[in-house]
């Protein structure tokens, strides 16, 4: 297939967890992947198979000319650290939603659980109500309906809803590698936010990724909304899993909330982690059942082997257990 002939997909957020995890795949699936960054050397090295252009999420000139010729738009563009959602987000979806007004491209946006409050709980499914508790659950919201009142207007757009991410690379932004484990250190414990008996929704990042891949062969609504079930385990059973990729028994510590209570009002990113809470204290789990009707099955990897995956891109096996992941 000739460069000319490849379907183009741009992917705004590409060295983010989802980003990244999207734009591999479908390099995988056989398309040509642009990638938009600010600063596009910088980037280019940790992903060369992507056509790495000079962008900015916030300009929506930038965003329009990237989408020149894309079939598809993969908007995975957070802001690091929880920082100014309020005053980012819309901005850069709406210059998102210009671009492929103007392309006819498919808006492809990563869902999370922000949108429901504990009315919801435990098991989300895509009918059940959008009644936020927190400003970033609100803003969610307010992007979704966006979206959906684009498809009125010829925009079309997937949403994939998952649980907590954790991949084969160091994501930033993961609870796994900014709340349980430390990256850069073999795992000798962990520390759990919520408590063990509970069951909660993780995504492995290369499963969510395929998932979004297949639905792209699939017919679709203008607005289509699908909830992706991925790991639904307890907190033990997440810690054993952890303990089986590790190959060491791993004690548990308790998350000390109250330590970040004290100290949330000096940092913005602890502020916005506490409104998160809530989904540590009640089960969060996520119904797949209209998209295993799309696809027949909900691709899943085995979670202690994407647990060493990830362990092995956070830089947290020993030696002989980074051979082995390799």
């Amino acid at each position: 297939m000739t460069q000319t002939s490849q379907p183009l997909a741009l992917v705004i957020g590409a060295t983010g967890g989802l980003g990244g995890a999207l734009a591999d795949r479908l390099v995988t699936a056989g398309w040509r992947v642009r990638a938009l960054n600010r600063n596009p050397d910088l980037a280019r090295p940790g992903s060369p198979d992507l056509e790495w252009v000079k962008g900015d999420a916030m300009v929506e000139a930038d965003i329009v000319s990237a989408a020149q010729g894309a079939q598809i738009i993969v908007h995975a563009v957070n802001p690091a650290g929880y920082k100014n959602w309020a005053g980012l987000l819309m901005p850069m979806l709406n210059n998102t939603i210009a671009a492929a007004r103007a392309s006819g491209a498919l808006i492809l946006l990563p869902g999370n659980v922000y949108n429901y409050g504990e009315d919801a709980l435990p098991l989300i499914s895509e009918t059940s109500p959008q009644t936020p508790i927190s400003r970033k659950g609100a803003i969610r919201v307010q992007m979704e309906l966006a979206l959906r009142a684009a498809a009125e207007d010829g925009v079309r757009s997937l949403i994939v809803r998952a649980g907590d991410f954790f991949g084969p690379k160091l994501i930033s932004g993961s609870w796994l590698t900014q709340g349980l484990l430390k990256p850069g250190r073999p795992a000798t414990a962990v520390t759990y936010p919520g408590p063990l008996e509970i069951p909660h929704a993780w995504a492995y990042l290369p499963d969510l990724a395929e998932t979004f891949v297949r639905l792209l062969d699939k017919d679709l609504a203008p607005f289509e909304v699908f909830h992706f079930q991925g790991q639904q385990v307890t907190g033990r059973e997440l810690v054993e899993a952890l303990e089986i990729a590790a190959e060491r028994k791993l004690p548990v510590r308790r998350l000390p909330w109250f330590v970040l209570i004290a100290i949330s009002p000096f940092n913005e990113m602890l502020r916005e982690m506490l409104e998160m809470k809530y989904l540590w204290d009640r089960p969060v789990l996520l119904d797949n059942s209209r998209l295993v009707v799309k696809l027949g099955a909900e691709p899943r990897t085995a979670l202690p082997v994407a647990m060493q995956a990830a362990l092995a891109g956070m830089g947290s096996l020993p030696a002989e257990g980074l051979r082995a992941a390799a």
